[in-house]
């Protein structure tokens, strides 16, 4: 269990995106913070990174390994496809 609220972790988790972001910019993409939902980090990549077959690996090898050292062990990133940025709940 995550010993942190949704609000406690935005803070450092913005810090990791923009930690991680010029990484993803050399590659002509970008990321965007969505939201956070009991300690679920969701996520928009952006340009390059739309279709890209290596975006799963950016996200789980890059941004997830990232936050998981940084902030805590059990945080898990999710995508969030154009138009699901209301509608969290029905990713996973």
């Amino acid at each position: 269990m995550i010993p942190f609220t949704d609000e406690e972790l935005l803070p450092p988790v913005q810090d990791v995106i923009e930690k991680v972001r010029p990484s993803i910019k050399l590659d002509g993409g970008d990321i965007h913070l969505v939201g956070i939902k009991d300690g679920v980090v969701y996520v928009q990549l952006q340009g390059a990174c739309v279709g890209c077959g290596s975006s799963g690996t950016t996200l789980k090898f890059g941004v997830e390994r990232q936050l998981k050292t940084l902030i805590h062990p059990e945080l898990t990133v999710v995508n969030v496809p154009q138009g699901f940025e209301d509608k969290l709940d029905q990713l996973g």
